[in-house]
């Protein structure tokens, strides 16, 4: 049976201090959250005691201090001590209260909110006589039993609010049954080895895998000199230079990053060769012997006519021409030629848009020399005279452009080299008030103006 109890209130005002002075210092130099790695806790509050029995008034009592002392042993449960201090006041009369219990705590999750339950085995003590004879006055003192719940508020890694209560039961009878409240602060403490390797979890730059000295706690799994927590190839032996990873094909590339590990290459391939020099490793070259371009795989573009324009962007890929002109002919000059010859006319009579002998003379030569020029494109123009309508002179001159083109397409010239347009009779030619002038003004052609494009 263990018991406590004080001779008298100078050693209880002296344990008092001595408790406060140790939680001061203990406070000022540990600071981190109760753990495997900092296992000790200390707490200081103040505890409200409400006593049980047929001739108690109700009500809380207030004292202070509440200690308590305890030791992180692992899978959330804790050991420890707890001490506290109390005056009785709703008891037939006034009793001092001092309570000291050994406690085991079970943490039900871990955060910044953290439930536990805990139980435990002590002594209470209900003082009548402060000058009881004897340092354990047994009539005054009694075994107690306690079961509770509480929770821990976590302000910072290194402070938590404690809110507990627990009911203790007095076993031998001498004392009372009661409710226990406890507030206080708590802080943590002590740097461990949660990993067993020899190296303080404060030192440890790997506290939760068994490590070396030399390495400041961390593990060289390969052997290679090189820390597992700084290698990149913790399995595999390397070099310093290359982080701790091996390079099978001497290229400077680590394996871990060589695309071809196997064959040596260059950095800025990724580790592969590039064999033709274009910019493209082989293993990505379509043509790795022959140099190409990028966009194209790494192979040459395609130039089907030998101009010196790839087809992509040879504007005229079957028909040989310059890069000026961006793979076709230079100019057609005989075209150009016509346009500005005074063969280039076909006149219609008065409200008409048919083609007379002469006039598929013309066009005969025109497509003469567009078989000269099979990539150029010519714009068939119509226009009227001052007769009639404007209304009906713009559709007679759509009439006599496209007159000129079905004839050109029934000689064998691809309607898509040909368009047409109409101009009415807002462009005349000489004084539309005289026979001459009209005659002049109803025709078509291929106006040196037109839009002539090379496909």
């Amino acid at each position: 049976m263990f018991y406590i109890c004080y001779a008298n209130n100078s050693i209880m005002k002296l344990i008092k201090l001595s408790l406060l002075l140790f939680i001061f210092i203990t406070s000022t130099f540990y600071s981190s959250a109760q753990t495997a790695e900092n296992p000790w806790a200390i707490s200081v509050g103040i505890d409200l005691i409400n006593v049980q029995g047929d001739d108690i008034d109700s009500g809380l009592n207030f004292g202070a201090p509440a200690l308590s002392l305890s030791r992180y042993l692992g899978v959330g449960f804790s050991l420890g001590a707890q001490y506290s201090l109390n005056n009785i006041k709703n008891t037939p009369e006034d009793l001092g209260y001092s309570s000291i219990d050994g406690v085991v705590k079970y943490n039900l999750s871990d955060g910044k909110i953290s439930p536990y339950l805990f139980a435990g085995f002590g002594v209470s003590r209900f003082s009548t006589n402060a000058d009881n004879e004897g340092l354990l006055p047994s009539k005054e003192t009694s075994r107690t039993g306690l079961g509770g719940i509480g929770v821990n508020f976590d302000l910072n890694d290194k402070l938590a609010i404690n809110v507990s209560a627990s009911y203790r039961s007095d076993i031998e009878g001498d004392g009372y049954n009661h409710l226990q409240h406890i507030v206080g602060l708590s802080y943590s403490f002590g740097a461990g080895d949660a990993d067993k390797d020899g190296v303080s979890d404060e030192k440890d730059e790997c506290p939760d895998v068994p490590g070396l000295k030399e390495f400041n706690g961390c593990p060289d799994s390969d052997g290679d000199g090189i820390p597992d927590n700084k290698d990149r190839c913790p399995e595999e032996a390397g070099t310093e230079a290359l982080q701790g990873c091996p390079d099978g094909d001497g290229d400077g590339v680590a394996d871990i990053d060589d695309i071809c590990p196997d064959i040596a290459g260059m950095a800025e391939m990724n580790g592969c060769p590039d064999t033709d020099s274009d910019g493209v490793s082989d293993n990505e070259d379509k043509c790795p012997e022959i140099a190409g371009d990028i966009a194209n795989g790494g192979c040459p573009w395609a130039d089907t006519d030998g101009d010196g324009v790839a087809d992509k962007d040879d504007k005229c890929p079957d028909v040989a021409g310059t890069v000026a002109n961006n793979g076709c002919p230079d100019e057609p000059t005989g075209l150009v030629d016509f346009i500005g010859s005074d063969n280039n006319k076909v006149l219609f009579n008065a409200s008409s848009s048919k083609l007379d002998s002469g006039d598929k003379k013309i066009l005969d030569s025109l497509k003469a020399i567009l078989d000269q020029y099979p990539n150029a494109n010519i714009i068939i123009e119509g226009y009227a005279s001052s007769d009639g309508s404007s209304k009906y002179n713009m559709k007679l001159s759509e009439q006599r452009a496209a007159s000129v083109k079905v004839y050109l397409e029934s000689i064998g010239i691809d309607s898509a080299r040909l368009q047409t347009i109409g101009f009415g009779e807002s462009k005349l030619l000489g004084d539309n008030s005289t026979a001459k002038g009209r005659a002049n003004s109803r025709r078509a052609k291929i106006n040196r103006s037109a839009s002539v494009s090379i496909n």
